[in-house]
């Protein structure tokens, strides 16, 4: 399972990031997206050697986490598993090697497109 799709299903679960500058923010999880941006509520931000700022929304850019403190009570066995579900190609087509189509067409390679022939 992608780590994404993990976080995906955290709705609701009272979190602790800490992004790449140093600065720690508590909250509690609205969603994720699939660039892992993480939005939380209810959120007391604490930038690095300074006093903790209470917000009532926050929103943080995936790339700038660094890592994500989940609670104790968390039932990973549970979240873990992938219920996503699963695209299945049809076999013939793949096993014929149709369903790509096919290019331009045979045999005119040679003769090139568009020009007439004197």
């Amino acid at each position: 399972m992608k780590l994404v799709r993990f976080l995906m299903k955290l709705s609701g679960e009272t979190v602790t990031v800490e992004i790449k500058n140093g600065s720690i923010i508590k909250g509690t999880i609205t969603g994720v997206d699939v660039s892992m941006n993480t939005h939380l509520r209810a959120v007391k931000f604490t930038a690095k050697n300074k006093d903790p700022i209470s917000l009532d929304t926050l929103s943080v850019r995936g790339n700038h986490i660094r890592y994500i403190i989940l609670p104790d009570s968390l039932p990973l066995d549970t979240l873990l598993i992938d219920d996503t579900p699963k695209i299945k190609a049809k076999k013939k087509e793949i096993a014929l090697g149709r369903g790509r189509g096919r290019g331009r067409g045979r045999g005119l390679a040679r003769r090139g497109r568009g020009r007439a022939r004197p």
